[in-house]
């Protein structure tokens, strides 16, 4: 299994699954990462954390934490 965590700068991934539950996925999702949404990999801060994604035309920045419930193709 492959999540947003692991994707690499530069590669495009496509959403397969979100893991985590209640009010955590629910935020995920209203940031526009649902299922079958293709993610751009922009950036990764120094430390790692956050990771800078394209998704729907805008950036959004993630925490490593919520990247890992991610799962990617």
């Amino acid at each position: 299994m492959k999540t947003l965590r692991d994707a690499k700068v530069g590669e495009t991934v496509k959403v397969v699954k979100l893991h985590g539950e209640g009010a955590v996925k629910r935020r995920i999702m209203d940031m526009g990462l649902t299922r079958g949404v293709e993610v751009y990999v922009r950036k990764l801060a120094p430390l790692g954390d956050p990771v800078e994604v394209k998704v729907r035309n805008y950036e959004l920045s993630i925490r490593k934490a919520d990247a890992e419930m991610i799962e990617v193709e």
